[in-house]
């Protein structure tokens, strides 16, 4: 996909949370498209974040421009409003205009506790879950949105996992549901606020997604991650990172993007619209895997849904 045009007319785009996994691979398909794509996140060459994983937002803007388009790493704690204000002045300041947001931030695995009740998990482990997934993300818009409201065109995209349909059932972790559910709703939230301006938002689900974590957890690479399904048979039905950053980048690139105004959306479905595939050439329905084998009973391959 690459749609670069003059350069007066590349879009300029904001990935809050680029380090690895989702963000990252949403960042490097923004940069196929020609974009300019600002980077940012809490891991660099010289500090590492609380997550206290290798990989960099350095790594991030290096793989964007060499997709083909501009990476600009700039560290920042979405957590501390001043450094987000400082980011979007800058921004402002380089390019005068923010075409694209896509808010990813999150970093918060290390405090999930599934089937653990809510007043068995500690407190303040729970609320620093709810503001890495969700004030985050609400300080970003706060500081971006009046700049890509400048221009007709803008979008939003929240980051999440699951759709609004599988998200109805509860995630077995009450910080975890409150925090992968709000994404969702800000982007209806959102959608409706800036749709007088000529904006979209939307909500963006991988499916199982296949992150450098989820690689490490298994104790497989990318090469051999088929060798994780005998660990947890829905394996089979994960995706690399890059079918959700074709997913993304799809919709950045499509004039007619408002249709999808306020709506939450997967890469499973967004690939059955758009055409792309994953690296594999196959289009993975993840949430119609778990919906109709997992939880509805039906004897079916995961093959069926790729």
């Amino acid at each position: 996909m690459n749609d670069q045009g003059t350069p007066e007319d590349r879009r300029v785009a904001l990935v809050a949370g680029a380090t690895r996994g989702a963000g990252r691979a949403i960042a490097v398909q923004l940069g196929t498209t020609g974009a300019t794509v600002y980077v940012t996140g809490r891991t660099t060459r010289e500090r590492p974040s609380e997550v206290g994983r290798p990989e960099t937002i350095e790594e991030t803007a290096e793989l964007v421009t060499a997709a083909g388009g501009t990476g600009i790493a700039v560290p920042t704690d979405h957590l501390r409003p001043e450094q987000v204000e400082a980011l979007t002045r800058r921004i402002d300041r380089e390019q005068g205009r923010l075409d694209i947001l896509v808010n990813d931030i999150w970093g918060g695995e290390h405090l999930i506790d599934f089937h653990t009740k809510m007043w068995d998990i500690g407190l303040e482990r729970g609320l620093r879950m709810l503001r890495l997934g969700v004030e985050s993300h609400i300080v970003t818009s706060h500081y971006a949105l009046p700049l890509l409201i400048r221009r007709p065109g803008g979008l939003v995209v929240e980051v999440t996992d699951g759709t609004a349909e599988s998200n109805k059932n509860y995630r077995e972790s009450f910080y975890y549901d409150l925090t992968k559910y709000a994404p969702i709703r800000m982007a209806q939230a959102i959608g409706e606020e800036i749709k007088e301006f000529g904006g979209t938002a939307v909500s963006v689900t991988p499916g199982f997604l296949r992150s450098e974590q989820m690689l490490e957890h298994f104790g497989v690479t990318e090469e051999n991650w088929r060798d994780g399904v005998k660990t947890e048979p829905v394996f089979a039905i994960s995706e690399t990172p890059v079918f959700v950053g074709r997913a993304v980048a799809a919709l950045a690139t499509d004039p007619d993007v408002a249709r999808w105004n306020g709506r939450s959306l997967s890469s499973g479905e967004l690939a059955r619209v758009y055409g792309f595939t994953d690296t594999d050439g196959s289009r993975p329905d993840a949430w119609g895997y778990i919906s109709e084998v997992v939880n509805g009973g039906k004897d079916a391959p995961a093959s069926d849904y790729r």
